[in-house]
């Protein structure tokens, strides 16, 4: 999708904006604070219905108001596409699309896809297994809405047998028919797990190729270096193994120790963790690297391009790997936020400037 127009009403820190955009590159300036986050984390909205920056809600809805308004228009496969979203404090959002409201929020999925990249993406090389798991997840939903419903049954099914398990650990009874409800429960996350892990997998297997190429253009090292691995403890001998070996421990932790939550992916340069032995510039080049990658199979397999957001990337890289992105920036669309400027040899469609909270063009 080519979004053309965005509209913000008691959005974060807009009482109101109007915001044509570039079919290409669109740049906005700013200093730090005057809201250029805002208007991607809007835009992002728009496809995910949730936060990048992991706000709730009422978060998103600007000091004193009771509601905010989000709404793009653009175009789709030819045609012409209206996205609405009312975010209401401490009610019921509601979503339309070409002015028909949507039942069920997962109906938007698909409508607009996005790439983000955030300067907390870092986290993605340096932090914890749950960071690189949402990653995947995420980009399975930007694939096909499916795996949005396949994440949910996982966590649903967890949810459940933690609870169960919890009731044994502080004491309560374990009696027959407690085990047999933890084996229905064993079996559906058997099910869903694996389906989600297998997805995972496959992901990461796509994602190894793109990701060792962006890097390369990125940092001009060679692109052999670079691994990605998804690491599943119990893949060897499946979860249904693992899970009844594990149970006796579950039991006595309250907590179910094995299977998709657990998982994690090992990012390597040169052969060594990425996480302990690469230096803060080589992580942020492979945090931007997975990014790209994901935007570049999504894209493969829709047909489409999502719209790519870059929040305030350039205060992530040096001027040599600033000027490599410009350089190697993906077909398509791309909002890009600076509070810096822009390199010697940007050269975007179009240039709008915060100030003082008021948009313009540069």
């Amino acid at each position: 999708m080519l979004v053309k127009r965005l509209w913000l009403t008691d959005f974060r820190s807009y009482p109101s904006a109007d915001v044509e955009l570039a079919p290409g590159l669109t740049v906005v300036l700013g200093a730090n604070g005057e809201g250029k986050t805002n208007l991607l984390e809007a835009l992002a909205y728009l496809a995910t219905l949730s936060s990048f920056r992991g706000a709730p809600p009422d978060a998103l809805i600007r000091d004193g108001a009771a509601a905010a308004v989000v709404r793009a228009e653009g175009e789709r496969e030819g045609r012409e596409l209206l996205l609405e979203a009312e975010i209401v404090s401490g009610g019921r959002n509601r979503v339309q699309v070409n002015r028909q409201r949507l039942h069920r929020a997962r109906d938007l999925l698909g409508a607009l896809r996005v790439s983000v990249f955030a300067p907390d993406d870092l986290a993605l090389v340096k932090g914890g297994p749950g960071e690189r798991r949402r990653f995947l997840d995420d980009t399975l939903v930007a694939l096909h809405p499916r795996y949005d419903q396949l994440r949910a049954d996982v966590e649903r099914i967890l949810k459940q047998r933690n609870a169960l398990l919890k009731q044994a650990a502080g004491g309560t009874r374990f009696d027959e028919s407690a085990a047999f409800t933890l084996d229905v429960w064993d079996a559906k996350l058997v099910e869903s797990g694996e389906a989600l892990a297998t997805a995972r997998r496959e992901l990461v297997d796509r994602l190894r190729g793109p990701v060792a190429a962006a890097y390369e253009a990125l940092a001009e090292a060679k692109a052999s270096s670079i691994g990605a691995t998804y690491d599943a403890s119990w893949a060897a001998d499946g979860l249904a193994p693992a899970l009844a070996a594990a149970r006796r421990d579950d039991l006595r932790r309250g907590v179910t120790t094995v299977g998709p939550h657990r998982d994690d992916v090992v990012l390597t340069i040169g052969g060594l963790p990425a996480r302990t032995h690469a230096s803060q510039g080589e992580q942020r080049s492979l945090a931007l690297a997975l990014r790209l990658a994901a935007h570049h199979v999504v894209t493969d397999t829709t047909g489409s391009s999502p719209v790519l957001l870059l929040d305030d990337v350039f205060s992530e890289l040096d001027p040599h790997r600033s000027d490599s992105l410009l350089h190697h920036l993906p077909p398509g669309q791309t909002v890009l936020t600076s509070a810096a400027g822009l390199p010697s040899g940007a050269d975007p469609d179009l240039v709008l400037r915060i100030e003082r909270g008021e948009l313009s063009r540069a």
